[in-house]
């Protein structure tokens, strides 16, 4: 009986706090990231390609690439 009833308190409260919350989230009118947020990411998101591919083009770093092609042997001498 005693499990029950306390079951039965602990649903209701669930419930209303449940709706509660949904109560507090919900908005009268748009905010600025509601209006503004996918712009802000969007042009955020290009802004940092564009400053990776500057750097990686025009900085001239070294990449590690393959030196075949490139590194010409020495002749042997024997001293």
């Amino acid at each position: 009986m005693m499990f029950l009833l306390t079951r039965n308190a602990l649903r209701r409260f669930k419930i209303r706090s449940i709706q509660q919350i949904r109560q507090s989230h919900e908005k009268h009118s748009p905010d600025f990231h509601d209006k503004y947020g996918n712009i802000v990411l969007a042009s955020g998101s290009a802004f940092c390609v564009v400053a990776w591919v500057f750097t990686a083009t025009q900085i001239g770093i070294e990449w590690n690439l393959s030196p075949v092609g490139r590194v010409t042997p020495e002749e042997w001498n024997d001293k």
